[in-house]
């Protein structure tokens, strides 16, 4: 038997609505230097506070790029068909180190390694994103959240060009797909 007993736990004194803890955000400047913290209630909805994002688009073997379908509770974009992977870095993480984070804890796959595709910023009337993407090609099983994701699925380049402009995509995929459809990725060199 335990030093408390139920009855003992239940009493006012042991009960303790805890709040959440708010998710801090890196502020930083437009040649991504950090210049504070602001929580991510305050940098959604206000532009003027740029933070740090980092993507991972996940190719299977065909060509094809893994999407997800963002739970209906999320706050940003709900239902819609999205990146791979995306996701803020906590204060003082790297790109890299949040993309790997983002991987494991959305779709429960740690990839071999990471490809750096391209840095963009994204500035729209919502939010200011400094934004790196990598590529992943990735075998094995893929387990998502499910508090975060509804449901994944491969697309085919053509399945994702024609459903562009149609309310399926967020518009952040959408501008991602154009800078990946644009994107000249070497094979590496041969030592």
């Amino acid at each position: 038997m335990g030093c408390l007993d139920d009855a003992a736990t239940k009493h006012p004194f042991f009960r303790s609505e805890v709040a959440p803890v708010p998710e801090i955000f890196d502020i930083v400047d437009e040649n991504d230097r950090v210049i504070g913290q602001a929580p991510r209630s305050l940098c959604h909805g206000n532009p003027d506070l740029v933070h740090r994002v980092a993507h991972v688009l996940v190719v299977d073997a065909g060509g094809c790029l893994l999407l997800q379908k963002r739970s209906l509770s999320k706050d940003v974009q709900p239902g819609r068909w999205d990146t791979s992977v995306g996701g803020h870095l906590n204060p003082g993480e790297t790109y890299h180190a949040a993309a790997l984070r983002e991987m494991e804890e959305e779709l429960g796959i740690r990839p071999e390694g990471l490809i750096f595709l391209y840095a963009y910023k994204m500035r729209n009337d919502f939010e200011s994103e400094n934004v790196v993407t990598y590529l992943a090609r990735c075998r094995g099983d893929v387990r998502p959240d499910p508090a975060e994701i509804d449901e994944v699925r491969l697309f085919s380049p053509g399945e994702i060009d024609e459903l562009l402009g149609k309310d399926f995509f967020t518009p952040n995929f959408e501008e991602e797909w154009q800078r990946f459809r644009n994107c000249q990725i070497l094979p590496p060199k041969e030592i």
